[in-house]
């Protein structure tokens, strides 16, 4: 049985180099198509045109999924400078509630110690079991009211996960209280003005339900071992959706290999289609056989 590893090591060297080539023009390309989303809906609702009350969940899941961004941006890989991957790393962070210095020793432990219990951080928090369970999953409540709580232990210097260097603690720190004061001063504005409660505090609400659904696919009821062909889950489908999420449903490849930015995957994928073990066709049929397994 083939695993991650013999996979990447009959790789050829231009092959490999060809994958993981860095590039801001495509990086850059993605991004403006992105933000045009956001502005366009963003816009509409701002300017009250009829019916923009329908346009708050699509400005949601345009928001929200910078989450697959700041994701990427914690490996360096969807633009060449590393100052540009940062930058619109926090950025993201900053929208999506999700501080990105932190994100990113949180990711990389994930990365290192995928799916096996007590090493992954993303098992720390537990799997919905049943359908009440699910239910909770998917309204984003538990992780606002995480994220909420991360934020204001680091800003209290109270943050000490496992996971988390002593090195790079002070700078995690600081960037929660950047963020902190830019919710307060976001909070204050609402006194003069409700715009951005409705072009981005109420959509993220909204959006958020919808991530869950997608990142549940990634990892969920795979088992616990260290081959990434097995621990992870490559879902099927539409272009959409991959633009949003920046390629990652192709997500056994990113997690066999992760410096390939997210315009290479789809290639890795065609190299790598036949050795997938566990894949998904559709978040609907993910979502309804995970279901079926508990209900």
């Amino acid at each position: 049985m083939k695993d991650h590893k013999s996979f990447l090591t009959s790789l050829p060297a231009p092959v490999k180099a060809r994958l993981t080539a860095t590039s801001d023009r495509a990086g850059l390309a993605h991004l403006a198509g992105h933000a045009s989303l956001i502005f366009v809906f963003g816009t509409l609702i701002a300017m009250r045109v009829p019916y923009w009350g329908l346009l708050l969940p699509l400005q949601g899941i345009v928001l929200i999924f910078l989450f697959t961004l700041e994701h990427e941006c914690t490996h360096r890989t969807p633009f060449r400078a590393v100052w540009l991957n940062d930058w619109v790393g926090r950025a993201c962070g900053l929208l999506v509630f999700l501080p990105f210095e932190w994100f990113r020793a949180f990711h990389l432990a994930h990365h290192r110690f995928t799916n096996i219990p007590g090493e992954d951080p993303e098992l720390d928090g537990s799997k919905p079991e049943n359908l009440h369970g699910w239910l909770i999953h998917i309204s984003g409540l538990p992780v606002w009211s995480a994220n909420t709580a991360l934020i204001l232990r680091l800003a209290a210097r109270r943050e000490r996960a496992r996971y988390l260097s002593e090195r790079a603690l002070p700078r995690m720190e600081r960037e929660a209280r950047v963020l902190l004061a830019f919710y307060a001063l976001a909070a204050f504005s609402l006194i003069w003005s409700p715009l951005l409660l409705w072009v981005w505090i109420v959509p993220v609400l909204l959006g958020q339900p919808f991530l869950r659904l997608y990142l549940l696919a990634e990892h969920g009821d795979c088992p616990f071992v260290t081959n990434m062909f097995e621990n992870t889950r490559t879902t099927f489908t539409n272009r959409i959706v991959r633009f949003l999420a920046w390629n990652m449903p192709y997500h056994v490849e990113h997690h066999v290999y992760p410096a390939v930015p997210f315009h290479h995957l789809p290639e890795l994928h065609g190299l790598m289609r036949e050795d997938l073990k566990v894949t998904a066709e559709g978040y609907a049929a993910f979502t309804r056989d995970y279901l079926q397994r508990r209900v």
